[in-house]
């Protein structure tokens, strides 16, 4: 399967490259986002695309936008992205791996929702017994879950720039205290609903990121990409245990390469062996197909 690393949509004017997607403007009131096969790590894009990935990550996407469209709308417009383009390439391009979304405004944040306790929340709780200033009950163990979900927001960052955990007081100090409950509580509500139907096939649901914008009228949307292994850690359920870091269907793999790779985490990212891709595509995959199957 050829990997898609960069669209080269040229019927459209390019907004912007971001760490995975490319968005276009369609219209005044429409973008094309493309889900190219670009996989970050540590905030850093990596030489290599993961073949396929984009197409895995829309198609997870479309099935939870319409899965979890009655706890909030979302941002895509029903639009065929074959039809804002021009020509067969740029039709191949956009196939599978493309929505045409609403233009709405993206609020300056990232929800983070936390279901267990695991990377830098783990690391979080050792030192200060909290996950983002968060208190929790003592003697919790590694990937343990958690009393109730927890929202802890982030900032966004630019590619190569490093996400950074905010307070919740800090998320309303950039939202508005009722944006930011609003922002807080449809979070919580897409987690819960998303774990507990992956529950039902086998996955669990550590953690997740959402996004959301919104319209003229200040509404809010689900915008972005929704619970896919990009901006979520899927556990196997059959090998979950309390105390280690269970292997997952996300790019976990590629992370773990990295890090006993020696890498400094600072760009340029080593090239990645091709069998490393390939692994982690198979593990993209097999997200979707579990998920999605009847």
């Amino acid at each position: 399967m050829s990997a898609l690393h960069e669209s080269k949509i040229t019927s459209l004017p390019l907004l912007h490259r971001g760490k995975v997607r490319d968005l276009y403007e369609v219209d005044a009131q429409h973008l094309l986002i493309v889900q190219t096969d670009r996989l970050s790590a540590f905030d850093v894009i990596l030489p290599d695309p993961i073949p396929g990935k984009g197409e895995v990550l829309t198609a997870l996407s479309n099935f939870w936008f319409e899965k979890l469209r009655h706890v909030i709308a979302n941002h895509l417009s029903g639009i065929a992205p074959e039809s804002v383009v021009s020509g067969e390439q740029e039709q191949a391009q956009v196939h599978n791996r493309a929505f045409v979304t609403r233009k709405l405004k993206p609020l300056p944040i990232e929800a983070i929702v936390r279901g267990y306790l695991v990377g830098s929340g783990w690391k979080d709780y050792q030192k200060t017994g909290a996950v983002c200033g968060i208190s929790l009950p003592p003697g919790l163990r590694e990937a343990e879950k958690l009393p109730q979900p927890l929202f802890t927001p982030s900032t966004k960052a630019a590619a190569g720039d490093h996400d950074e955990n905010i307070s919740y007081q800090e998320a309303v100090e950039l939202l508005g205290e009722s944006r930011a409950a609003e922002v807080r509580d449809a979070a919580i509500a897409l987690y819960v609903e998303a774990a507990n139907f992956a529950a039902t096939k086998g996955i669990i649901i550590a953690d997740t990121k959402f996004e959301f914008g919104v319209d003229d009228e200040g509404r809010l949307y689900l915008i972005d990409e929704a619970l896919t292994p990009d901006s979520s850690r899927f556990w196997p359920a059959e090998s979950y245990q309390v105390g280690c870091n269970p292997p997952s269907f996300d790019k976990q793999f590629v992370r773990d390469w990295l890090e006993a790779s020696g890498w400094d985490k600072q760009a340029p990212a080593p090239r990645i062996p091709q069998e490393v891709l390939q692994k982690t595509a198979d593990k993209y995959r097999e997200a979707l197909q579990r998920l999605t199957a009847e």
